[in-house]
């Protein structure tokens, strides 16, 4: 009887520690399921964002292609296309025309203006008219990196002031690209009293 009662107690024990197991994996899989929802339900927002944004910005102009015939380059630069916002509002991103998209960038400045080459995204050319300065900084479309790595062209398109950003493959090219497009921009420099992100407001702007 002792050894009945014995081998009736030790089956209900595997069966208990197979219920166990069939149970939490029953509980992992439901973590796995509503993780991938919440992941989904994130991106999909996202997405929604970021349509909403480009048909807000429905109304900026195409944007401007390279010369046929370029001029003799002043500087070039590779490096990353970092983002697009309204100028002086580093996590206000502007998404019309691709320019939302972060890609490779080849960046080339004559007297004609400034050539942006992108890899996998739209490239455009900003006219030297439409220059209306640069400065080193550290963010911009929510993108932050250590201070003054960030050479950041604003510029002008469809009565739009408009900050890009770049980052060189060595950095200490920034300074020379500074020099040249405020040079290139002339009386038409913006400047920004206040360079900590998110909190910039143009102090002046020349005659455009």
């Amino acid at each position: 009887m002792t050894q009945v009662t014995a081998t009736a107690g030790g089956s209900a024990l595997a069966a208990g520690k197979h219920s166990a197991k069939v149970t939490d994996l029953t509980d992992r899989i439901g973590w796995i399921v509503g993780l991938a929802l919440f992941v989904a339900l994130v991106y999909w927002l996202m997405r929604q964002g970021w349509q909403w944004r480009r048909t807000l910005q429905g109304g900026l102009p195409e944007l401007p292609q390279a010369p046929e015939a370029p001029a003799e380059p002043l500087l070039t630069m590779d490096g990353r296309y970092h983002g697009s916002t309204s100028a002086g509002q580093w996590l206000d991103r502007i998404v019309a025309h691709g320019l939302g998209v972060r890609s490779m960038v080849r960046l080339t400045l004559s007297e004609q203006g400034l050539d942006v080459d992108r890899t996998g995204a739209p490239s455009f050319f900003v006219p030297a008219a439409a220059l209306r300065g640069a400065r080193l900084d550290k963010g911009i479309a929510g993108k932050v990196l250590t201070e003054g790595g960030l050479l950041v062209v604003t510029w002008e398109h469809g009565g739009t002031l408009i900050d890009s950003g770049f980052r060189s493959d060595r950095a200490a090219e920034h300074p020379a690209w500074v020099e040249q497009i405020d040079r290139l921009s002339g009386d038409s420099v913006v400047v920004f009293t206040d360079t900590r992100p998110g909190t910039r407001q143009p102090d002046k702007e020349g005659a455009q």
